[in-house]
C-alpha cells in the first residue's frame, strides 16, 4: 500500500498530464535550462511535453572552478556530450558560452578563461555569448562583462545577459546601458531573469525579455501570463532556467498550458513559447526554422566517446515517433 506522500505525488502527475493535454501538438523552444544538471528522465518528459529545442547557456555550477581546464572541459561538455544527449530524445540542443558573473570575481583565472572562449564560441551549436553580466555589481564583473560584449560584437552572436538578484532593476538598466555604449544593437541582446519591474524597461529600449519561470523566486506562471495579457508577445521568452536548484524542466510547456486555461491566442502563446527564441537566436547563423523542422530519428544505440545514455540490460529506442522505452 503506497503512503499518503506516493498518492499525492501520483495524483499530482495526473494533474499535470491532464494539463498538458491543453498543449497537446505545440511545439516549444527553451531558450535557458542548464541540462547538465538535469536527468534523461526529464529530457524524456521534455520531449513528451513538446519541447523540441534548448539552449544551455554557461553558468555557475554550484561551487567556484579551480582552474583552466574545469572551463575547457565544461565548455566542451555543452558542445558534446550534452548535444548528444539530446538527440537521443529527439531535442534539438543548442549553447551559449561565457564566463559567469560570480566568477568573473576571481580575476585571475577570469583572464585564462577570457583567452579560452576564442576557441569555443565559433564551434557548431553556439547561438551565443551567455550567460554574461552581473551578480554582485562589483567593477571586475563589469570589467569581463565589458570585454564579453566586445567579443560577441566581433564573433556578431547574440548576448545573453543574467540581471542580478539582488538590485535588479539598477543592475538591469545598468546591463542595457553598457551594452548600449559599446554599441550593440537592442536586438542582438536577450535580457534574462525578468519582472514586472524591469519589463517595460526593456522593451522600450528594444531588447528581448526573457523570463525565467522558476518556482519561489524570479517569476511564477501566473505573473507571466499577466504580463503577456499587458505587454503582448512582442520580444518576450519563457524559459525554465532548470539547474541543480529546485526548478522545474516542463516550465515552458506549463506556462504555456495556464495560457490556454487564461484564453490567450494560439498565436501569441506560440511566439513567446518558441518563435521567439528563433527569431533571437538565428542571428548567430547557428540555428533556424529549417533546421528545427527537420525529423530527428533517435537511435539510442549510438554512443559518444564510447557512452550512451543506456544502462546495463536497457534496451535501445531506435524510432522517430516515440521516446518511450518500454
Amino acid at each position: 500500500m503506497c503512503n499518503y506522500n506516493e498518492r499525492d505525488r501520483a495524483s499530482m502527475g495526473q494533474r499535470v498530464a491532464l494539463e498538458l493535454d491543453l498543449v497537446k501538438g505545440f511545439r516549444f523552444f527553451d531558450p535557458h535550462i542548464h541540462m547538465v544538471s538535469r536527468t534523461t528522465d526529464d529530457y524524456q518528459a521534455m520531449a513528451d511535453a513538446g519541447v523540441v529545442a534548448v539552449i544551455e547557456p554557461a553558468f555557475w555550477v554550484g561551487q567556484p572552478r579551480t582552474g583552466i581546464d574545469t572551463f575547457r572541459d565544461y565548455y566542451s561538455s555543452l558542445i558534446g556530450w550534452e548535444r548528444f544527449r539530446a538527440s537521443q530524445f529527439g531535442i534539438k540542443h543548442f549553447c551559449t558560452i561565457g564566463l559567469n558573473s560570480r566568477e568573473a570575481n576571481n580575476e585571475a583565472l577570469a583572464e585564462e578563461v577570457m583567452e579560452l572562449l576564442p576557441f569555443f564560441i565559433y564551434k557548431e551549436g553556439v547561438v551565443g555569448v551567455g550567460e554574461i553580466g552581473f551578480d554582485d555589481q562589483t567593477a571586475a564583473e563589469e570589467k569581463y562583462y565589458r570585454l564579453q560584449l566586445e567579443l560577441a560584437k566581433e564573433a556578431g552572436l547574440p548576448v545573453q545577459v543574467h540581471t542580478p538578484h539582488r538590485d535588479k532593476t539598477k543592475g538591469t538598466s545598468r546591463s542595457m546601458d553598457i551594452a548600449l555604449e559599446h554599441g550593440l544593437d537592442p536586438g542582438m541582446v536577450i535580457i534574462d531573469h525578468n519582472t514586472e519591474e524591469t519589463v517595460k524597461e526593456v522593451l522600450d529600449k528594444g531588447f528581448w525579455a526573457a523570463f525565467t519561470i522558476y518556482p519561489f523566486t524570479k517569476m511564477g506562471n501566473e505573473r507571466m501570463v499577466e504580463i503577456v495579457k499587458q505587454y503582448g508577445p512582442e520580444r518576450i521568452l519563457v524559459n525554465s532556467a532548470a539547474d541543480w536548484g529546485i526548478s522545474d524542466p516542463l516550465a515552458v510547456p506549463k506556462t504555456a498550458a495556464l495560457m490556454v486555461k487564461s484564453g490567450l491566442p494560439k498565436a501569441t502563446i506560440e511566439q513567446v513559447c518558441y518563435q521567439n527564441a528563433v527569431a533571437a537566436f538565428s542571428q548567430s547563423g547557428q540555428l533556424d526554422e529549417a533546421m528545427l523542422n527537420e525529423k530527428t530519428s533517435i537511435d539510442q544505440g549510438k554512443k559518444f566517446a564510447g557512452n550512451s545514455v543506456l544502462r546495463g540490460g536497457q534496451q535501445p529506442r531506435r524510432d522517430a515517433d516515440s521516446i518511450i522505452i518500454s
